[in-house]
């Protein structure tokens, strides 16, 4: 009787996963989570220094602005009415120009109807002038002021000429026509002045008559 042997077969074993093969949403995952690691602390680092800048930017904005702002009403021909411009000087002190209507006479001329520069001085003193008609000439900052010009300053000192060049950046005053000038020193006639420092030297051109007058 022959015997046969039989050959006990073993269990299949389950093969590992092979690596480096990985399902693709898997793979996108751990792509995204690297890309997050680099880009997260730069994005915390630029909103940082975004912050910080902040107060710099818009200090600058607010000085480099070039338009016209409270605008009240745009008339039929185009005229702003009650036009306002605010802006800086090179003293980092404001001033502000401003009109009863301002029509645009090219890309950096405006037509000004009572125009009006004021100025701040830095001890808080304040300096105005204004006339009948003018024109603003944007690009330079420029007021050039005619017909019936008066210049107030706040110690009580008023000048009036015909005509007159405001340099509002510069925070200086000129003119070279006939000037009458009335304040607490007196009364002062002169063939024009020069205003600096915004206000508070002024220069008269001569010949000039000066009447002073008596002390109490």
């Amino acid at each position: 009787m022959s015997v046969s042997a039989t050959k006990t077969q073993s269990p299949l074993r389950s093969h590992p996963p092979l690596r480096g093969v990985l399902p693709r949403s898997l793979t996108r995952r751990r792509r995204a989570v690297r890309i997050a690691k680099y880009a997260l602390p730069v994005l915390a680092l630029a909103l940082l220094s975004s912050i910080a800048a902040w107060p710099e930017i818009s200090r600058t904005i607010e000085r480099g602005r070039a338009t016209w702002r409270d605008l009240t009403m745009v008339e039929s021909n185009g005229a702003m009415k009650h036009p306002r411009y605010r802006g800086f000087d090179t003293q980092n002190q404001p001033y502000m120009i401003s009109a009863e209507t301002a029509v645009q006479d090219g890309p950096d001329r405006y037509n000004l109807t009572a125009p009006r520069g004021d100025l701040t001085m830095h001890s808080g003193t304040w300096l105005q002038v204004r006339s009948r008609a003018g024109v603003y000439v944007q690009k330079y900052d420029q007021l050039d002021l005619s017909d019936h010009v008066t210049l107030y300053r706040e110690d009580g000192t008023i000048l009036n000429t015909s005509t007159a060049t405001a340099d509002m950046k510069q925070g200086a005053v000129t003119s070279s026509n006939y000037t009458h000038a009335e304040g607490p020193f007196g009364t002062l006639d002169a063939e024009g002045f020069t205003l600096v420092d915004r206000g508070a030297i002024v220069q008269f051109h001569g010949p000039a008559k000066l009447v002073l007058y008596a002390a109490h």
